[in-house]
């Protein structure tokens, strides 16, 4: 039988930029809106290197879509084409005599609450650059980190099974959050166990705020009672807010339900527990220098800017 014709030398680079999308969703529908392309045009350039490739890149079984193992050959060597091409474009901007740029930059979910503010910070220093902001749970960070696809990553908990070089930049406090409603919103030194016999909403295994709380509970030897998943912070809130449940979530998500009081923190002791944030990359990826201009913004600014918006509300619950 003959082999399909490889013809991957002719490979354009928008057709790997649109495919790259395209990988990184599995949803041509999705794909097009980020690319403002129409669907139709995002299939002819995915059709158009399959044909120079010489072997389909997606698959579809049943309603999903998968890479096919010639897909991820083709995802892997776009990622790293267009790494290289974002460091040439630094390069050159240097060169030039100006500093600009941009920087892939991603955040886990809980991040997204203060990551924002930061990068606008940033930019009033540095308004030649731009940064490419992806929000996403842990998991999927540490899978872009595994396949270069970002420059830098903002994440509690470093990846143990990766070569990466994480700077913790700060204290990372979870607490207990209830209605304003519940009985222990009035409650004094809640304990494990009065926590135990509460429905407890909480995130998807290996998230940062469930390994918080399965590690509060293994410390004091109680199991709870009965838990509710859910998707995302937000969810979280919003359940806790309608008295579904007691939560531990991270303080940085909170600011504006504690300033309008639709949520409160529980006095237990022992908390806020302690976590850090950590800026994290590749240990063998070469920063640009506007990438290692934003890392130092992070590790030198991020710490203070937060304890001072936070603080007063660890402060209100102790003197509650």
């Amino acid at each position: 039988m003959k082999p399909p014709e490889n013809r991957i030398r002719n490979v354009t680079l928008r057709q790997l930029q649109i495919f790259a999308v395209a990988a990184q969703h599995l949803n041509f529908a999705r794909a097009s809106e980020e690319l403002h392309l129409t669907q139709p045009a995002v299939w002819m350039q995915v059709k158009q290197l399959e044909d120079l490739v010489g072997l389909p890149l997606f698959e579809k079984i049943g309603r999903k879509m998968y890479l096919t193992t010639a897909g991820d050959e083709m995802r892997q060597t776009a990622a790293t084409i267009l790494a290289e091409i974002r460091r040439t474009e630094e390069r050159i901007a240097l060169l030039a005599g100006g500093r600009g740029g941009t920087i892939a930059l991603a955040v886990v979910s809980t991040g997204k609450y203060f990551v924002p503010r930061l990068l606008a910070l940033f930019r009033a220093q540095e308004p030649e650059v731009e940064v490419n902001l992806t929000v996403a749970n842990r998991d999927q960070l540490v899978h872009m980190l595994a396949r270069n696809e970002v420059d830098l990553c903002v994440m509690g908990r470093p990846p143990a099974e990766l070569d990466t070089v994480a700077e913790a930049f700060a204290p990372h406090p979870h607490v207990v959050i209830a209605s304003p409603e519940h009985p222990l919103a009035r409650t004094r030194g809640v304990t494990a166990q009065q926590l135990a016999q509460e429905t407890l909403l909480l995130r998807e295994p290996g998230s940062g705020s469930r390994t918080v709380m399965e590690g509060y509970f293994a410390a004091h030897r109680v199991e709870p009672r009965h838990t509710v998943m859910m998707g995302s912070s937000e969810t979280i809130k919003q359940a806790v807010m309608a008295n579904m449940g007691l939560a531990f979530i991270s303080l940085h998500t909170l600011a504006l339900e504690l300033r309008t009081g639709d949520l409160v923190i529980l006095d237990v002791p022992g908390t806020p527990l302690m976590r850090d944030w950590h800026v994290v990359r590749l240990a063998n990826k070469k920063l640009s220098p506007s990438a290692d201009a934003l890392r130092a913004f992070i590790v030198e600014h991020a710490g203070p800017w937060l304890e001072q918006t936070f603080a007063a509300y660890v402060g209100q619950r102790e003197a509650a």
